[in-house]
């Protein structure tokens, strides 16, 4: 495989080389389950899911583990105020975010740990990290002592300074330093906790992702994803925690972060009413499909502005994709495209650092082709169009229950494809023998009948307008 990724830790582009060629393990941080998933939250999902696609595509084996965070300041605040047990608030979110996220076509990680399902190794990290001096207790809390690690700071890059601005540090007198991080925080009655060596107690964040992955995927593994705003401070000190306690080991070879999401070019913000849940895009109407594929239109690493222009202009690409589909669907509304395989193109695209954008040429490259090609050349077209989307996780549906109840989307409306290629080429024959006005009419003609024609280097696409 000429799988390449941008490491965020050494901010170039880098061979991926995996610790075991026979077993690829990445981790991603998932959801806090206080609420509805946005679609900032939507981003790594789809991102991740991707590259997981890639992964099982070129390695025998890959473990997948996406965490879920059911123990947190922001859970504690939202059961409160629903006046809701924190179990029953997190059960119910969780199996929202599931939905919310199926529906984007994303395929379930292999493990899907809960924080409060691994308090016993959160408990016994925090004990190693005191036995080696990197730790201390104070107050009944339990705190990182950052000035033991020589070359914190290394995946963001901050000065001690900007880390603790950026961290928004709590000045408490128990901390020998500012800059020291809590990994283990007392709990009051209204709070969930755990005994503990320190009293009882609950895990801080960053500490929770550091035991589930090295309990599910080892001390030493391949990738860990996550968003941009997780850089600093989460994954910084999650890299502190695993290193320390493994005296200074590796914890993770790259590191793959995307970029923020804004809507209709500011930031998503309640106050400004552009909050935008995937579950109430749904609700309206808007396909699954059409989510994932705008939030892959743009490099993962790039910002994204997410607008409903966007959307709009999403469906439609959708839509011609659909309509080339249909030309080979069954009786029963399935197709199939036995054993065509994935685009090349594509497939080099994504092994480039995930660049979506290419990838989705290439698509678009093989829809063209489907329309100028011989009757034969273009159903291979169609089948490659089709299996190469579906790697991405497109065109899924049947092209029927894509344009059910959408009279403009009809597939079956106008001429079929091979009146449309008898016209065509009749038009070129036209053009050739220089009769222009007998092409102009052809032309005319199939407009009139939906059909707009574009004329190329590679000769005449059609699609149905």
């Amino acid at each position: 495989m000429n799988l390449a990724v941008y490491n965020s830790q050494s901010r170039r582009k880098e061979p991926f080389v995996p610790v075991d060629p026979g077993h690829v393990r990445f981790y991603v941080c998932g959801p806090t389950v206080y609420d509805r998933a946005h679609i900032g939250n939507a981003r790594p999902v789809v991102v991740f899911d991707l590259l997981y696609r890639l992964l099982k595509a070129e390695y025998p084996k890959v473990t997948y583990a996406r965490n879920i965070t059911d123990v947190d300041d922001k859970i504690n605040a939202a059961a409160k105020a629903n006046a809701e047990p924190i179990g029953a608030l997190t059960q119910r979110t969780t199996e929202m975010f599931h939905s919310d996220m199926a529906a984007l076509n994303s395929l379930a990680p292999e493990i899907e740990p809960r924080a409060t399902d691994h308090i016993p190794q959160m408990i016994a990290l925090v004990e190693t990290l005191i036995e080696t001096g990197h730790a201390y207790a104070a107050d009944g809390h339990v705190l990182f002592q950052v000035s033991t690690m020589a070359d914190y700071g290394k995946l963001s890059g901050r000065n001690r300074d900007e880390m603790i601005a950026g961290a928004r540090v709590e000045v408490a007198p128990y901390k020998k330093d500012p800059a020291d991080f809590v990994l283990w925080k007392p709990s009051d009655e209204d709070a969930p906790g755990w005994d503990s060596p320190w009293g009882y107690g609950r895990p801080g964040w960053h500490l929770e992702c550091s035991a589930m992955s090295q309990f599910h995927l080892g001390e030493h593994f391949d990738i860990h994803g996550g968003g941009s705003d997780l850089v600093f401070p989460h994954h910084e000190n999650e890299i502190a925690q695993s290193e320390c306690a493994h005296e200074g080991r590796p914890f993770v070879n790259y590191w793959m972060h995307n970029g923020f999401l804004s809507v209709e070019g500011e930031k998503m913000s309640k106050s400004l009413g552009n909050f935008i849940t995937v579950h109430e895009l749904l609700d309206e109407g808007t396909p699954g499909e059409v989510i994932r594929l705008l939030l892959l239109s743009t490099h993962y690493r790039h910002p994204l502005d997410f607008t409903r222009g966007g959307l709009r202009d999403a469906r439609k690409k959708l839509d011609r994709w659909y309509r080339a589909a249909a030309g080979l669907e069954g009786t029963d509304g399935t197709v199939n495209v036995g054993d065509t395989e994935n685009s090349k193109e594509m497939i080099t695209a994504l092994e480039d650092d995930l660049n979506t954008p290419k990838a989705l040429m290439e698509l678009d490259a093989l829809l063209r082709k489907s329309g100028i090609l011989t009757s034969v050349e273009s159903l291979d077209a169609k089948r490659e169009l089709v299996a190469s989307a579906r790697f991405m996780g497109l065109l899924m549906e049947s092209p029927r229950d894509w344009f059910k109840g959408r009279a403009e989307g009809t597939a079956a409306s106008g001429p079929d494809e091979a009146e449309i290629e008898r016209l065509i080429a009749a038009r070129i024959a036209a053009r050739k023998n220089k009769n222009f006005a007998a092409a102009d009419a052809i032309r005319d003609e199939l407009s009139g009948q939906g059909i707009a024609l574009e004329d190329g280097p590679e000769g005449t696409a059609w699609r149905r307008a």
